[in-house]
């Protein structure tokens, strides 16, 4: 989803958003229970702005008007490099209502558990705040 990418290559947190359905329901690569809803998905992405360094998407998986896409990005956290993809997939409105993460190798997605947790009760708050 093209529209997404340029949104976070442009740091356009308010533009990734505006791009999230309602309903959408976000699963994280560390964490069992998919977490459902616009606030606590982009309360979620905001953290992740803040964790990932060199971040940058490196390729983009599905044709422009197909309802699923993957975009595959590296990053790195702390001194653990990652590869990881988000796989979206969006409604007939155009917006993301499914939202999957997945990361690799393993030392990376502890390093993004252990920093996401870090901050999981300031995201927590900040999207019980939005939501109310």
């Amino acid at each position: 989803m093209r529209a997404f990418r340029d949104a976070v290559e442009a740091g356009d947190l308010e533009a990734v958003e505006a791009l999230l359905a309602d309903d959408v329901v976000f699963t994280s690569p560390a964490v069992f229970k998919p977490y459902p809803g616009k606030a606590i998905t982009a309360a979620i992405l905001r953290g992740v702005f803040q964790v990932f360094q060199d971040f940058r998407y490196v390729r983009e998986i599905g044709a422009p008007d197909a309802s699923d896409h993957a975009l595959v990005f590296t990053a790195r956290v702390g001194d653990r490099e990652l590869t990881g993809c988000d796989f979206l997939h969006v409604n007939e409105d155009g917006l993301i209502d499914d939202f999957m993460v997945m990361v690799r190798p393993l030392s990376g997605a502890q390093a993004l558990a252990a920093a996401m947790g870090a901050r999981f009760d300031q995201i927590v708050e900040e999207a019980e705040a939005r939501s109310a």
